[in-house]
């Protein structure tokens, strides 16, 4: 079985249950988890010298639209906020073919694994044109090829204009289509085992887009399959007011309405909860994730991330899609994550610690995960190794793990090993040409928007 030893790391941030700082320690992996750490001696296909480097578990992502990357900073959207942000881009989204959707899906896996996350989520929800039925297989197998832990979410939107919804009817589905194609690819990809690198998840878009009883049904489908659910909440007060003058209720009491509350759910966003609805959603074991970069970027406004934790609501963090963030930078996520609680509730309110713990253990948790988000013996072999011997680190010796977060001006790890397998090696990507895929997602993008009829 291979093994791989990383020597004398400067500092492990273990987010074991006592969330321990170890240093000068060593971490020996063989195959697909970590054997053992502390001070080792024992004999490895590979070493690693971790002087001088921080050592976190992979970072978690709990929430992204790979899909976006081709359509980031776009000048037409760059100050709007939700609702016209999407009824712009809904125009050039209906153009998505396979070709896009799998190089969309390689880039934002790039982006995340350089950054140190080892595990991602995706919501997929846009199935336009004759191929749609195709892209949930291209993502998943470009993700597999990435190397990254998965957690395909097969989106829906079933309510279009005609019917009271937000999105065009040419980017919505039939319920039937949904549902048949969401069980087709839960049976064919699923994998609900220790060390899983795919995990199914079902995931209609938001209460804007999706009728009530595709909701329910998508709600039945999930809990006889055993898969977890996921959706966008209380994004903005523009939906607030949707669901309150189309639903006759807040956000919150919709889901509540419709059975969707439960271990087996988290939300995105949940930026404009009341302490009422936190309380339940905590009481629910529903999860959340926390988007801070991408409320910012639409003015969607700032989590309640403090009450939520102080709480007991599981949250996690995610970079969102890549046309409201536009990155898929994980570890930039997790410094404006602390920036924003603060501004939020106070300077004392968020702390590097506290982000970092929602980056892995709060994101395993969300994603209902007993084997990944520390670094424990028996655990997945998901790690990433930052170097903090560089000059943008320099006098931040005190604390290198704070310094990850409060420091930088990259947040590209030096090595990122996923399953027991290095998938960044001195902050580049192995078996990957970042200059090709680069080359081929500007050509796509630009694709994109010609069909539109934008350039």
């Amino acid at each position: 079985m291979k093994t791989i030893l990383i020597k004398n790391a400067s500092v492990i941030a273990t987010q074991d249950e006592k969330r321990r700082k170890l240093f000068g320690k060593d971490i020996l992996i063989e195959g697909r988890k970590i054997k053992k750490i502390g001070r080792l001696n024992e004999r490895a296909d590979r070493v690693i010298d971790a002087s001088g480097m921080a050592v976190l578990p992979g970072l978690v992502n709990t929430h992204h639209h790979l899909f976006q990357n081709l359509t980031r900073s776009m000048s037409e959207v760059q100050n709007k906020k939700l609702f016209g942000w999407l009824n712009f881009l809904y125009g050039i989204w209906r153009h998505i073919d396979e070709e896009a959707v799998d190089i969309s899906t390689r880039l934002g896996a790039a982006e995340l694994l350089l950054t140190g996350c080892t595990t991602t989520a995706d919501h997929l929800y846009l199935f336009p044109g004759s191929l749609k039925n195709s892209f949930m297989d291209i993502e998943i197998k470009a993700a597999s090829e990435m190397g990254i832990r998965f957690h395909p979410s097969r989106g829906s939107m079933s309510a279009g204009k005609s019917s009271g919804g937000l999105p065009p009817d040419y980017v919505v589905q039939d319920t039937d289509e949904i549902l048949k194609e969401s069980e087709r690819i839960i049976d064919t990809y699923h994998d609900g085992g220790e060390l899983s690198m795919c995990r199914v998840v079902l995931a209609p878009c938001s209460p804007f887009s999706v009728d009530e009883s595709m909701m329910k049904m998508t709600r039945e489908l999930a809990r006889k399959k055993g898969v977890f659910m996921h959706t966008h909440l209380a994004e903005t007060l523009d939906e607030e007011k949707y669901c309150l003058e189309l639903k006759g209720v807040r956000p919150f009491s919709y889901m509540k309405k419709l059975g969707w509350l439960g271990k087996d759910v988290w939300f995105a966003h949940c930026v404009h909860l009341n302490d009422r609805e936190i309380k339940e959603l905590a009481r629910s074991g529903s999860g959340v994730s926390h988007c801070p970069t991408s409320n910012m970027r639409l003015a969607s406004g700032i989590a309640p991330v403090r009450k939520m934790l102080d709480m007991g609501v599981g949250v996690s963090l995610a970079v969102d899609g890549s046309s409201s963030n536009d990155t898929s930078d994980m570890l930039g996520e997790v410094r404006m994550a602390m920036l924003a609680g603060r501004l939020k509730s106070g300077v004392d309110s968020m702390s590097a610690d506290d982000v970092i713990y929602m980056a892995t253990k709060g994101g395993a948790r969300v994603l209902g995960r007993e084997d990944i988000g520390s670094i424990e013996e028996g655990k997945a072999a998901d790690l990433a190794l930052f170097n903090v011997n560089r000059i943008d680190f320099a006098g931040s010796i005190h604390d290198y793990i704070a310094a990850l977060v409060f420091c930088g001006i990259s947040h590209v790890a030096h090595t990122v090993i996923v399953n027991g397998e290095i998938r960044v090696r001195n902050s580049k990507l192995t078996g990957v040409d970042e200059k090709e895929l680069t080359l081929k997602a500007n050509k796509v993008s630009k694709k994109l928007r010609a069909r539109a009829g934008i350039d």
